[in-house]
């Protein structure tokens, strides 16, 4: 797997294309299609990307398999002494091939260069494959969150975190 660091605007548009490939697919049974529309648009649009990265900080990954293929992108920002991890998403046909696995492994590494004690996520209650691929790759459920985003909507989401050292 090949990590590369999204920033440039083709990249960034990429991001916002795997964002709505892989939300209408995976969230679908998930979260009502409205809500799945509102955070593609505030969360995940090539504007909203392009603002989390040049105003909030993010810091915006892709993930590209040995044919160098994008399969994946995540996004982190560093939140007190904690590594954010803010956005993970594989495509349907990469899933289950260690794109997830890797890319928390890098993570960890990065948050062990800037002296952070753990990464840390959100993940929707709903969301049981998600829940468990975290809990297999050592990450603990810290609580629950329920966060109004917004138009209506509501998430309604684990903490979860994983301690480096």
């Amino acid at each position: 797997m090949r990590i590369q660091i999204v920033n440039t605007g083709e990249l960034i548009n990429i991001v916002s294309k795997i964002a709505g490939e892989v939300w209408r697919e995976h969230y679908s049974g998930i979260v009502p299609a409205p809500q799945i529309d509102y955070m593609l648009k505030k969360f995940q649009s090539a504007s909203a990307v392009a603002k989390q990265i040049g105003e909030e900080n993010y810091k915006y990954y892709l993930m590209q398999d040995g044919e160098k293929n994008f399969c994946g992108y995540f996004a982190v920002v560093v939140r007190d002494d904690k590594l954010f991890l803010s956005k993970i998403y594989v495509k349907k046909e990469s899933r289950q091939k260690g794109f997830a696995k890797k890319a928390v492994a890098f993570l960890a590494g990065e948050a062990k260069k800037l002296n952070l004690s753990a990464i840390e996520l959100t993940v929707s209650r709903e969301n049981k494959q998600s829940i468990e691929a975290y809990k297999k790759m050592n990450f603990e459920t810290d609580g629950e969150i329920n966060l109004d985003i917004g138009g209506g909507f509501f998430m309604n989401d684990y903490k979860m975190s994983l301690k480096v050292k």
